[in-house]
């Protein structure tokens, strides 16, 4: 799912100046700052007694002048070191999320158990990327048969929910984001116990402790989550003649009738409730006993599609990885319905070219990313699909011949002014976190609600939001996703995965949407080209290109035949100035850079070393022991 950051210019007269004062204070604010300014003490006795400089939740400084702290080694612009370990990892959006993992992981859990656990805490404590409503997919390294097994669990369209129907509903040609029309099977819990029935060594019930805990006794609301929270009820309740109710959300996200704000700490009871069913019940629980039979009268009532039958039907499934090498590592993408090939695809145009050569951060090397991004999301668009429904031509689009072609439309010193797909052969807002464990077992796993929070339909006392996927089938005739009942909508959602010489090396992945593809490559190109290590692979200043065709709604429609680069503002002046002078139209560095969290297997001597690495840009944590 991609997520926008609202940027809000502040005036900034001069270093220390106090930022979005209250009005009623702004004249003792101002005499305080020039007073302290003039190295008078500020009366510590008041509560205003210090300027406002930044209101929790609302303001940011916004300052180009100003970067991180130095730090005495590693890359100069990282945000702190990657977290090691001998015995088990852990990375996640949330501190709480992190800790269950490593939590399970001394208990003896595997890191498959360590994942549920934490995937059940952050469908609490981060509802705007995740939950019970959405989908997930996952890569597992599993040593003892020395294979890296797929796992994609992803929900179906209602059977009784038509084409014609979906098509009355629709808004410019394409199926709303909000409402019941936007809702797909949620396939999230079958992918937990598909893992665990394989792979789990805790009880099931066990998992759930720490989630129903949370959700029963409350936890703060961190920085970026609490934003997010905020934006997405606030549209939830402007837009509520889109949805059938709102009543059930506003209840579940905001019972005291207001969005909960920065350590506003936050409870869902019914949510807990819920989790004790699947604790005790197991898969069934939610798909073929209470839960079910609580969805399938919700949808009843507000007139919705979503069936007891649909879910009933809903089995995730063991998928083999998609691979591709890129200068002596072995990257896997995810297959079936989701956008995973793409990753594969711009590597192997990118690798025709020399980004060592070129410079960390150059402006050769972010133009040949971005235009290798244009070229493989015009194959995205055209080709992408449930391959259940059609046939799709992956042996070619993601074989190296193919990428040689496409790199020849590459130009060092323009823009290519149009692309568009190849020509197949006639036979043809998101969560991620990974662990590892003492066994030498890594989980890569991602899943998501789809757009925000979701769909807006929150069943009666369940605790968790329905996903929005379904907005990502096409309308249009004869395109391989175009929607029809009982088909899985194109996925935006992937994990990551490399190995090195038959190895395990990285589990990974970028959250947020069109951005995953984009920020896998960057976070590759930044590893294998450029020796950076596991967090500063994250930390490193990110592009990202909108504007390519599509017919899923994803991009953003209406930026012209370039697209829009958007560039963060620690890329070099000037490279920035390089870029324009090419004729890349610059959007605003607008926060859709995505979110990661990686781990990195090394053999030291005779010892397993993890190193992880967390996202600076969420409340994210990566943690080691």
């Amino acid at each position: 799912m991609r997520r926008r950051t609202f940027l809000q210019t502040l005036s900034l007269a001069a270093a220390g100046a106090a930022v979005a004062a209250p009005a009623e204070t702004s004249a003792k604010t101002s005499a305080q700052t020039t007073g302290a300014a003039a190295g008078s003490p500020a009366d510590a006795s008041s509560d205003r007694a210090l300027p406002a400089f930044q209101a929790p939740g609302e303001e940011r400084f916004i300052r180009p002048d100003v970067h991180a702290g130095d730090r005495p080694s590693g890359a100069s612009f990282a945000s702190r070191s990657p977290a090691l370990g001998l015995n088990g990892a852990a990375g996640t959006a949330h501190p709480l999320a992190t800790q269950t993992a490593i939590e399970m992981l001394k208990r003896g859990g595997s890191a498959v158990d360590a994942a549920i656990a934490a995937n059940a805490v952050l469908g609490f404590v981060e509802p705007v990327s995740s939950g019970l409503g959405g989908d997930c997919f996952a890569f597992v390294w599993d040593p003892k048969v020395g294979k890296l097994a797929g796992m994609a669990s992803s929900g179906r369209s209602p059977k009784a929910l038509t084409l014609a129907t979906v098509r009355a509903h629709a808004v410019n040609d394409h199926i709303p984001a909000l409402g019941a029309i936007s809702v797909s099977t949620p396939g999230c819990l079958d992918g937990w116990w598909t893992l665990h029935q394989r792979y789990g060594k805790l009880k099931w019930a066990e998992l759930f402790e720490p989630a129903i805990y949370a959700c029963e006794n409350g936890d703060p609301t961190p920085q970026i989550i609490g934003y997010y929270i905020k934006r997405n009820v606030m549209a939830f309740l402007r837009l509520k003649s889109e949805i059938e109710e709102t009543a059930n959300m506003a209840h579940t996200y905001m019972p005291n009738g207001v969005a909960p704000g920065e350590y506003d700490v936050r409870r869902n009871p019914d949510l807990a409730r819920t989790y004790r069913m699947i604790a005790e019940g197991g898969r069934d629980a939610f798909y073929d006993g209470p839960i079910a039979q609580t969805i399938d009268a919700y949808f009843k009532r507000i007139g919705g599609w979503l069936s007891a039958e649909d879910l009933r039907e809903m089995h995730a499934e063991w998928v083999e990885p998609l691979v591709t090498g890129y200068r002596g590592v072995d990257v896997y993408g995810m297959p079936a319905n989701t956008q995973g090939l793409a990753t594969l695809q711009m590597l192997n145009i990118i690798e025709n070219f020399d980004l060592r050569g070129f410079g960390f951060q150059s402006p050769h090397s972010l133009h040949v990313q971005a235009e290798a991004k244009r070229l493989a999301y015009e194959d995205r668009a055209r080709y992408y699909a449930d391959p259940h429904f059609a046939k799709i031509p992956i042996a070619w689009l993601q074989s190296k011949e193919y990428a040689q072609e496409r790199a020849k439309l590459i130009r060092l010193d323009a823009i290519n002014p149009h692309v568009y797909p190849g020509q197949a052969p006639s036979h043809g807002d998101t969560t991620y976190f990974t662990t590892a464990d003492k066994d030498g077992m890594m989980v890569s796993m991602i899943q998501s609600n789809f757009r925000g929070m979701g769909s807006g339909l929150v069943a009666d006392g369940l605790g968790f939001m329905f996903q929005d996927r379904g907005q990502l089938f096409s309308l249009q005739d004869g395109h391989p996703n175009i929607y029809a009942p009982g088909k899985r909508p194109f996925q935006t959602i992937i994990p990551g995965f490399a190995m090195r010489d038959g190895k395990p090396w990285m589990s990974f992945g970028v959250m947020g949407g069109d951005m995953q593809p984009q920020g896998q490559t960057q976070i590759v190109v930044n590893r294998v080209d450029y020796g950076l290590d596991v967090q500063a692979a994250a930390d490193s200043p990110r592009w990202h290109h909108e504007g390519s065709s599509q017919s899923m709604g994803e991009d953003q429609p209406g930026l012209g035949p370039l697209g829009e680069l958007h560039l963060e503002a620690g890329i070099p002046a000037d490279t920035r100035k390089a870029l324009v002078a090419l004729g890349w139209p610059m959007g605003p560095s607008d926060g859709g850079f995505g979110r990661y969290e990686g781990i990195e297997l090394r053999m030291e001597s005779s010892d397993r070393v993890y190193a992880a690495g967390s996202e600076m840009r969420a409340d994210a944590v990566a943690l080691a022991y």
